[in-house]
């Protein structure tokens, strides 16, 4: 099968309510680099090529340099390109991510909630959550990026 239904169209109602989600995330004033990051994250965990490739363009937009876009896929092997609270928001995403294995533990969820506070500890688990519902509308509707 080359081409699946789209989900605004065939579900707009979802497809509206999910995306106001989206939008709340967006305007919640988490730093928009670390809203791409959790995004690029999560899509490079998923494999969700329409996703990565949108949030790459995103955070080369806001001027991110190239080369560390690059790395978030191997960020463990480059982290020295990453400051203390990259580092965390990806370990977060991940956690998020694979929910399934070992969860959000108690250590990496204090340490957020040291470094970040209340409000953006949530903001950053919320994000995560919404990212990895769209990439798994990506990879499930085998979306692809448009050039």
């Amino acid at each position: 099968m080359s081409s699946r239904l789209f989900i605004g169209k065939t579900y707009p109602a979802g497809f509206k309510a999910l995306s106001e989600l989206d939008k709340t995330i967006k305007e919640s004033g988490l730093d928009k680099w670390y809203q791409e990051l959790i995004k690029i994250s999560a899509s490079h965990l998923n494999g969700c090529a329409f996703c990565l490739h949108q949030h790459t363009q995103d955070a080369l937009s806001l001027g991110i340099d190239a080369r560390k876009i690059t790395l978030v896929g191997v960020w463990r092997e480059a982290e020295n390109h990453f400051s203390e609270e990259e580092q965390l928001i990806l370990l977060v995403t991940e956690a998020i991510t694979f929910i399934h294995e070992e969860g959000l533990s108690d250590e990496l969820y204090s340490k957020c909630i040291a470094l970040f506070g209340d409000n953006d500890t949530v903001k950053i688990i919320m994000a995560a959550t919404v990212i990895n519902t769209w990439n798994r509308i990506g990879v499930g509707f085998k979306m692809q990026p448009k050039f």
